[in-house]
């Protein structure tokens, strides 16, 4: 070694690199000493980075090579003590000069990345990617070494009790004591497997947890013992306002739909997710209990957004986990502790399992197999695939017993073992067909589509947007609307409180929408939307709620009243070519006007409202304008819509108007009249239409003035004076005896 001439900082060194011969390497490496062993790039390496290395001139003097840091190599003290050195890597063994890095550390591997599908959650480990492998070449399957010794003179059942207060939750929790632990580095080939799967090595303890993770697809966890107070472990739901500070040192409040592994007084951990940190595994640890355990999905997933909290746990159990993969991992845990002589394992393990003891049993048929698949695959190769997939198969004549493994959750019924087959077999069996069939149908929409894009298309053409808004909606909303929550669907697992309950009318969600337009200064507006409302037939559900279907109108704005609406409804309702007589009658609904609501009715059934909401409803709503909704149950209208489409001629001959001024009573409505005038049974009456009121001076008290006109029509001759006259007299008579009113 001996200092640059030009360079104060660089150092010129002959270096003895084997079969490469004697190199002159020129560094600017503070570490290296005379006799010291390390790596060297020669020309036309590649280092970690991509960079490639060739030969060259460093202050006019010739440089061979390169000397590697770990960084260079891409490797960190967790693959090889002192990899992480600001420096150049000094190989603490002898290797042979000239021999390849990559061979003497180890470096060259293969690494399978596999995209695993969320049905197999069994494939997201190394063992049961080996189970796939086996079954694919058929050849044997090495299982890891599961057997252990325990210390007889020390029995887990002494030193942990465990309880499982929320089963529901947590179908299995399997726990193991360990005393005399030696917390120290994880020899080099456990280091190395971790490394090469992005899992930097913490000590021999938590590596076994790791490291039982990746093979067997199943998190663990290790307590310190020490800081179980009470040697208890309680599976529970969390307390409302309750805290627990993870091992990332991040403070979380909890809920009852958290679940957490408490000792006798406070949480250790969050189920499925991370340990807590008051019971970390330190260097002075002596005492572990380790935890394999099977944890609802959807609560560890439900739990893990909330807090936002995930680790590599939490991606196993969303998935899913198996009980029976539970013990496993614990027997390999422990005997993970005897071959580092970590620990001694205590004799027998708390299994709290509620889990079913049964094994899965599928009866079917080859044939039905093969009807299923559209091939014929031979009974024996049937066999044969579901044994090497550790599937029990009896046979008997052309009838299967397929005892499935307890591994498998996945499959139920066999459909899945046709899936089982086929995938092995391979899916180029399948030849392509074409359809065949005796009758070809048309295609086409249902009356009912028909009917619902009539309906879209007149209030698009009316000028109205149609909308679309969530079927989830807020208790508020029902307290604000005075709609009665308790008789309403409400979610076990909302978005939000927001999006709680199951919507039983469409006008709240509407009128949101016309206040939203509101607010942003649209003082016109007019909205529809066809959707479901969710009537429960009984609370609790004990089954799914009627969906029925709705059609909701929300106007506003300049022109807009409550006869701009009526008028839309019948036009719709003319639309839906509806055979029914349509009335409208004054109606009471809490969030209403008063004065401004009436019910829709079709031959005397209701079938929805219209109306202005409350004011004070709309001061709440922040507004002062008008709202005006209608609400109509779809079904209701449909079944009086007809199915075929009729037509008569056009009169040849003219018509015949006479006008008719009734004085009537102020309580009588239009409809009422007008419904009389068509019940005179005068059967060459065309239309009968409302043109004027009158409610002024010389009419008596309690009075108003009607003027009506009505057309009288025949197909088969031009009416006579004396026939109109004859309709008249019929009519008046009718509205004298019926409603008391008379010609003015």
């Amino acid at each position: 070694m001996a200092k640059h001439p030009n360079a104060d900082t660089l150092t010129i060194c002959q270096v003895d690199a084997g079969k490469y011969g004697k190199l002159q390497i020129i560094t600017a490496a503070t570490n290296v000493f005379e006799g010291a062993l390390v790596p060297v790039a020669v020309d036309g390496a590649t280092l970690n980075n991509g960079e490639r290395i060739f030969n060259g001139k460093l202050r006019g003097e010739p440089s061979y090579g390169m000397f590697c840091s770990g960084e260079e190599l891409g490797i960190t003290d967790t693959y090889y003590d002192g990899a992480s050195v600001n420096g150049i890597l000094i190989f603490n063994e002898d290797y042979p000069l000239g021999e390849e890095v990559k061979e003497a550390l180890e470096l060259e591997d293969y690494i399978f990345d596999i995209s695993v599908t969320a049905n197999r959650p069994d494939c997201q480990s190394v063992l049961g990617l080996a189970r796939e492998i086996s079954a694919v070449l058929n050849r044997p399957l090495k299982l890891p070494d599961f057997t252990y010794k325990a210390d007889k003179n020390v029995k887990t059942a002494d030193k942990i009790k465990v309880r499982v207060k929320d089963a529901d939750l947590c179908p299995r929790y399997v726990a193991a004591y360990v005393c005399g632990v030696k917390i120290e580095k994880s020899p080099y080939w456990l280091r190395r497997r971790l490394f090469r799967m992005g899992i930097n090595s913490i000590n021999n303890v938590v590596d076994i947890t790791n490291y039982v993770l990746l093979e067997t697809g199943q998190p663990m966890h290790a307590f310190d013992y020490r800081y179980l107070e009470g040697g208890e472990i309680n599976v529970r739901r969390a307390s409302r306002g309750e805290k627990i500070v993870t091992l990332d040192e991040k403070e979380f409040t909890l809920n009852p739909e958290n679940l957490v592994i408490c000792d006798l007084n406070k949480p250790v951990a969050l189920a499925g997710i991370m340990g807590g940190l008051n019971s970390e595994i330190k260097d002075d640890t002596s005492e572990i209990v380790f935890e394999s355990a099977k944890f609802k999905r959807d609560n560890v997933r439900k739990t893990s957004r909330s807090l936002g909290q995930r680790s590599d746990s939490s991606a196993r159990f969303e998935k899913g986990v198996d009980a029976y993969t539970t013990e496993l991992a614990m027997r390999r845990a422990l005997n993970l502790i005897r071959t580092l002589n970590a620990g001694t394992v205590a004799e027998g393990i708390a299994d709290v399992n509620y889990e079913k003891a049964e094994a899965n049993l599928i009866k079917t048929e080859f044939g039905k197999i093969n009807a299923l698949l559209g091939v014929s695959v031979p009974e024996e190769e049937v066999v044969s695939i579901l044994e090497r997939l550790d599937f029990k198969v009896n046979t008997d004549g052309k009838k299967l017993e397929v005892t499935v493994p307890p591994y498998r959750e996945d499959v139920a019924g066999y459909p899945d073992l046709a899936e089982e087959v086929i995938r092995e077999y391979g899916y180029d069996h399948i030849n392509c067909t074409l359809f065949e069939g005796s009758s070809v149908t048309d295609g086409g929409k249902t009356l009912t589509q028909a009917r619902e894009d009539a309906l879209r298309e007149y209030f698009v053409s009316a000028g109205y947007y149609e909308t679309v808004t969530y079927s989830f909606v807020s208790d508020k909303y029902f307290e604000l609307y005075g709609i009665d929550a308790a008789k309403a669907v409400k979610l076990k697992n909302p978005l939000g409180e927001d999006f709680s309950l199951m919507r039983t009318s469409l006008v709240p969600s509407l009128v949101n929408v016309a206040i939203k337009n509101l607010n942003k200064n649209n003082n016109n507006g007019k909205f529809f939307e066809y959707a479901a409302v969710y009537i429960p037939k009984a609370l609790p559900l004990a089954e799914l709620p009627e969906e029925r279907k709705t059609v909701c109108l929300a106007a506003y704005g300049e022109g807009v009243d409550f006869f701009t609406v009526k008028g839309d409804i019948e036009q719709f309702l003319a639309a839906l070519d509806c055979g029914a007589k349509v009335s409208f009658e004054a109606e009471n609904i809490g969030y209403m006007h008063p004065g401004r609501t009436a019910a829709i009715k079709l031959n005397d059934e209701k079938v929805g409202y219209l109306g202005e909401i409350n004011p004070e409803l709309s001061e709440k709503l922040g507004t002062d304008k008008r709202i005006y909704v209608a609400e109509i149950c779809f079904s209701s209208v449909e079944k009086y819509s007809r199915d075929k489409v009729s037509f008569k001629a056009i009169a040849k001959f003219p018509s015949v108007e006479r006008d008719f001024a009734l004085l009537a009573d102020k309580t009588l409505t239009n409809a009422q009249i007008v419904e009389c005038i068509e019940s005179a049974g005068v059967k060459n009456m065309e239309s009968v239409e409302l043109f004027d009121v009158y409610t002024g001076a010389n009419l008596p008290a309690g009075k108003k003035s009607m003027a009506y006109r009505i057309k009288f029509t025949a197909l088969d001759r031009t009416l006579s004076v004396e026939d109109v006259e004859k309709y008249t007299a019929k009519i008046l008579k009718n509205l004298k005896e019926k409603l008391n009113v008379e010609i003015r």
